[in-house]
């Protein structure tokens, strides 16, 4: 799930929903002060402010800005991070975004891809994005290989593939 849509699943969840949501994509995912936030966003400190105090519920516009920088942060992130390319289904599936390797941390950051050409597209712009490894399908791994010169991991669902199976064997059987 991306940050915008936790901030969207926050606007419905009730009142303080928006509030909370940005205040944690702040604090745990981009890990910047709201005065850093408006900085880098041109957003106005004293409009965040507000309806970080429950002063203020956000007007469409504002939360149209909002959203509009937290996906534009999102898509730069700061520090180490790994790419994992997969269909939106797969990567809503993903709960950690942090993964914690001894004493070090490193972010998981997610590109969508519904096709082979996206998948390797999505690789190109992790390597320039400036991922650590790429973490993708084995049926476009060879190829991203050949273009990255950075680690490629493959995902193998072995448990996903033998539910598969089960599923089309009860359909013809």
């Amino acid at each position: 799930m991306t940050l915008v849509d936790e901030l969207i699943i926050g606007i419905l969840r009730g009142p303080e929903g928006f509030k909370n949501s940005l205040k944690k994509i702040l604090n745990e995912d981009l890990e910047m002060s709201v005065n850093d936030f408006c900085t880098r966003t041109g957003l106005s400190p004293s409009t965040i402010y507000k309806i970080m105090q429950e002063k203020r519920e956000p007007n469409l516009r504002t939360v149209r800005s909002v959203l509009r920088a937290v996906r534009t942060l999102e898509k730069q992130p700061s520090g180490p991070f790994i790419a994992v390319i997969a269909s939106r289904g797969v990567l809503n599936k993903i709960e950690e975004r942090i993964v914690q390797l001894g004493d070090k941390s490193v972010k998981v950051k997610e590109y969508p891809a519904q096709t082979m050409e996206d998948a390797i597209i999505a690789a190109v712009m992790a390597e320039r994005d400036g991922a650590l490894a790429v973490v993708c399908a084995p049926i476009v791994a060879p190829t991203v290989e050949k273009i990255l010169t950075i680690p490629v991991s493959i995902v193998i669902p072995r448990d996903s593939v033998m539910r598969a199976i089960e599923v089309a064997a009860k359909k013809t059987l």
